[in-house]
């Protein structure tokens, strides 16, 4: 475009929105001509010619949704029920007592119920019924629980601070995903158990409270859906789900580190769930895969069990070289190998330090956020018998956006399910009675 000189004179005492100091004399250039008027507004734009758009065939047309993704999206929300919306307003509006008679909008109570606003009321997961009698967890498609644990941390602790962490940024979201066109609220039911009772500084207490935990959960048919914690609890959330199926499992590891020692400081430490995790007569190493692992935070101890045990190990040169669709594809093949669920463990540390501050063990050179979502959404759309995300903490973090990833992995994985109508097929392979350990 062309552009004018325009000269600006003003007065000494004079200043206007752009100027805030006195003028006598300045020259700006702009697209279009300009005059300042002086005592009323600060610029008044001369009319110009109008000029015809040109057309360009070559572009896709924005409003043909077989064409964008995002106007598609647009017209699909329409065919989304809001019968579980309404429910929740009525429920508010019953138990909060309605609003004050100036506001206007009356679906909004006196006391906060339900959604919004989002940064009130109790911080369950995305605001999820809170059950407080754990024998109901089995009316839920779906149940979070929180294990705050970080005993077997060997370098920074916090992660048991990670579950609130977690439910806390939660309030921020709301259950519909406007890309995958569904709305959780609408499409699955969802509670919050609270948080397994961990035992501070003895691990193998802890393991049997957490096994506890998720192997009642797991065996009412509920999906377990484990906000960690450090990574020790990779064995024992494994192990829940083990001890109610005579089926076998297979695990999908997202994770910067290997955790497969037997022992590391002479405890089950952090380092340590997939070595006993595979040791349960239902777990096969051979149905392990590990995403991501790399870097200079690999100890030399792990990997001669890695070689003994042939676990699936994929770096992130390997992701680099074939694609996250590939990697995907290569792990679920392994994974459900003569297997009939498979168990997401999701390592918040795989992701790219610089987005994920937030974590016990940080490694530069990890998966990008987007990268992590889209294998997180490749592997849940098959199904899965329970997820975890763990190695989160809070005290470490910055502005919540470690919590914040944690949680995208998580409710990105349920959109999957959801999507693909595979959330609940873990159900059948529960054939065994819970047994308290």
């Amino acid at each position: 475009a062309s552009f004018s000189f325009v000269r600006l004179k003003l007065a000494n005492c004079c200043s206007c929105l752009f100027f805030h100091a006195p003028f006598t004399t300045r020259y700006c250039e702009m697209s279009t001509p300009f005059v300042f008027r002086q005592g009323r507004t600060v610029f008044q734009r001369l009319a110009r010619p109008t000029k015809a758009v040109q057309q360009r065939s070559h572009h896709p047309d924005p409003f043909n949704p077989k064409v964008t993704k995002g106007w598609k999206a647009a017209l699909k929300e329409a065919e989304i029920p809001r019968t579980k919306m309404l429910e929740e307003i009525e429920h508010g509006l019953k138990m909060g007592l309605p609003g004050a008679s100036s506001i206007e909008d009356r679906t909004i109570p006196t006391f906060s119920r339900g959604e919004l606003p989002h940064f009130a009321g109790i911080n369950t997961f995305l605001k999820a019924p809170y059950v407080e009698d754990a024998n109901l967890v089995g009316d839920y498609d779906a149940t979070v629980v929180g294990i705050p644990f970080d005993g077997g941390c060997t370098y920074r602790a916090g992660t048991r601070f990670g579950p609130q962490g977690i439910r806390r940024i939660s309030a921020l979201y709301t259950p519909y995903n406007y890309e995958k066109g569904i709305d959780l609220r609408e499409e699955m039911t969802l509670c919050d158990v609270g948080d397994c009772f961990t035992i501070p500084a003895n691990l193998e207490k802890s393991f049997d409270q957490i096994s506890n935990a998720v192997a009642h959960i797991a065996s009412t048919g509920s999906f377990p859906i484990i906000l960690g914690g450090d990574h020790s609890i990779g064995f024992p959330t494994v192990r829940g789900i083990a001890s109610v199926t005579s089926k076998n499992i297979g695990i999908i590891h997202v994770d910067r580190h290997a955790d497969i020692q037997e022992k590391d400081m002479d405890e089950r430490m952090h380092t340590t769930p997939y070595f006993h995790a595979t040791n349960l007569p239902n777990v096969n190493p051979k149905n392990l895969v590990q995403i991501g692992i790399g870097g200079w935070q690999v100890p030399r101890a792990a990997v001669p069990n890695m070689v003994e045990r042939e676990t699936n190990i994929y770096t992130m040169d390997d992701i680099e070289h074939f694609g996250i669709d590939k990697i995907a594809e290569m792990a679920l093949d392994r994974a459900w190998d003569g297997c009939d669920a498979v168990y997401m463990s999701y390592d918040i540390d795989s992701i790219e330090a610089a987005f994920v501050p937030g974590t016990g063990w940080p490694e530069p050179g990890g998966l990008l956020p987007r990268e992590a979502l889209k294998l997180v959404g490749l592997v849940a759309k098959e199904g899965l018998c329970g997820m975890e995300v763990v190695e989160v903490s809070p005290p470490y973090d910055h502005a919540d956006i470690t919590s914040l990833m944690a949680l995208r992995i998580v409710v990105d994985a349920l959109g999957a399910m959801v999507s693909h109508g595979t959330m609940g097929q873990h159900k059948k392979i529960i054939d065994k009675p819970f047994v308290p350990f």
